[in-house]
């Protein structure tokens, strides 16, 4: 364990932040704003490839080095954060070269689209176990961690952000597998929130929409960068001051929600609510029901649409 550095400046002085899948994108970009902010982070990333192929310890490395030449402090991890060893180092690697960890934020991910029809099991299983399986277990270590601290008379100030998406929150055609894990996220983060508070811990969800090789291609025309001197509106650095913020002190009791963020948008998102109910106190037959669903949704909101969807 390393010995305590002098106090540091900013939002996030003195936190100790890991970010997954911190080698580019997003993570990266995150990484990079939580330094700025005097945050010490633990850089996780494997360098695969967009569909998880792979692997290279060069970008979690060069993003590290980006942070010290600016001053900063960082330090690599390279284990699995979808395997239980992995999740648990991560932790351990935060413990041990800086003393405490404080923010988790899940971001590691990439894509295998396919329609329905052509999804293979291998695909399902992959994106699943990197998206969904990926933030269960870091946030399960970080949790067992910040437990023990409050149970030892130290409660944090702990936050997780977890990374859902458009996709999980009103789906995307092609995108069944990724739509599926997203969604399993929001879930988790509700559940998390409400059995972590006890803890000290604060846990959010985010759904991001950015310029990453995860978008770049499947939606080209909306990602495409900017002509010199315009806001590039799609920046994954756009993304990165509300998730340092939820990842800060500053976000004492805000907890269990899920936000959009889009260029210079946030949006607080809402999820399922109770519409238009009809209780008739007795059993319906089948005809029945069908004439009571009709009438409710004639009063109900139109669902969002299907990201593209026809």
């Amino acid at each position: 364990m390393t010995a305590p550095t002098a106090h540091r400046a900013g939002l996030c002085a003195d936190r100790v932040v890991a970010v997954t899948g911190a080698g580019r994108g997003l993570g990266r970009a995150h990484a990079l704003a939580f330094a700025a902010e005097g945050a010490r982070v633990v850089v996780n990333d494997l360098g695969v490839g967009p569909d998880g192929g792979g692997g290279s310890g060069g970008p979690a490395r060069e993003v590290v080095e980006e942070i010290v030449a600016a001053g900063g402090e960082a330090v690599v991890h390279g284990g699995d954060i979808t395997t239980a060893e992995g999740a648990a180092s991560l932790v351990a690697t935060a413990l041990d070269a800086f003393g405490r960890l404080d923010t988790l934020v899940n971001n590691a991910g990439f894509l295998r689209d396919r329609m329905l029809v052509n999804l293979d099991e291998d695909d399902w299983d992959a994106v699943m176990r990197v998206h969904l399986r990926g933030h269960f277990l870091p946030l399960k270590h970080a949790a067992a961690h910040w437990r023990a601290e409050t149970k030892e008379g130290r409660p944090p100030a702990a936050r997780v952000v977890n990374t859902s998406s458009g996709a999980g929150l009103l789906g995307s055609v092609g995108q069944g597998n990724y739509a599926a894990a997203k969604a399993g996220i929001v879930a988790l983060t509700l559940v998390a929130a409400a059995e972590l508070g006890r803890y000290g811990v604060h846990v959010n969800a985010l759904a991001p929409a950015a310029r990453t090789r995860m978008t770049e291609r499947t939606f080209a025309e909306a990602m495409a960068a900017p002509g010199a001197g315009e806001f590039d509106a799609m920046a994954p650095a756009n993304v990165s001051p509300l998730v340092v913020w939820l990842g800060s002190a500053a976000s004492e009791g805000v907890t269990g929600r899920v936000f959009e963020a889009e260029a210079g948008r946030i949006t607080v998102m809402e999820g399922w609510r109770r519409g238009p109910t009809d209780d008739r106190g007795a059993r319906r037959s089948p005809a029945e029901a069908g004439e009571t669903v009709r009438r409710l949704l004639a009063d109900a909101e139109e669902p969002g649409r299907v990201y593209g969807a026809s």
